[in-house]
């Protein structure tokens, strides 16, 4: 996915605000298995997958459980960082080798005091990702195990292909035997 959409997935643009804010992006790759950003450090990068897919987790008495995917499109941040300059409790690992655009942060907040339409890009980013927690927390406490995975189905179909399931059924809340079993009994 081009820069230029995932912008605009965002928050339309004007063209000379949406010129200066990919003027300041680089395009990276890593390699699968890649951790692109730590736990307990400020990250100062922010990213969007042009080509992959990656997941968030944090580390639980010795477990690890992942709480978000990422595909193309998708930006890749520790919001902790982002909003408040301070370590985030994730790390975000690549699940396979992706093309990513980098987006320095500090650079990101000087756009914001130079265009008022890169501000507004910005909130509604805010926005929208307090939107997609609201939505993932609200899933985790009022839908089963199975309402869950129908919803992931639904909405990242083609997670099910390029994601191990383990990392699946963490994401869901539950072992791997019970994802075997949902998914036994969907069929």
């Amino acid at each position: 996915m081009e820069i230029e959409q995932i912008l605009d997935l965002i928050y339309p643009l004007p063209e000379t605000s949406k010129l200066m804010l990919k003027n300041c992006v680089t395009e990276v790759s890593y390699p699968k298995g890649h951790i692109l950003l730590r736990a307990d450090k400020v990250e100062t990068n922010i990213y969007f997958i042009r080509k992959g897919i990656a997941r968030a987790y944090s580390n639980r008495d010795d477990n690890e459980v992942t709480f978000w995917f990422g595909k193309e499109g998708d930006t890749v941040l520790s919001m902790k960082s982002y909003v408040a300059n301070q370590k985030g409790y994730e790390d975000i690992e690549l699940l396979e080798d992706s093309n990513l655009y980098e987006l320095k942060t500090k650079k990101l907040q000087k756009l914001f005091k130079e265009d008022i339409h890169i501000a507004n890009w910005g909130r509604k980013f805010a926005e929208n990702e307090l939107v997609k927690t609201e939505e993932r927390l609200i899933s985790h406490q009022f839908r089963t195990a199975t309402e869950r995975y129908k919803e992931l189905l639904r909405h990242y179909p083609h997670l099910i292909q390029r994601v191990q399931l383990g990392y699946i059924a963490s994401y869901l809340g539950i072992s791997q035997v019970s994802l075997s079993r949902i998914r036994a009994e969907i069929k």
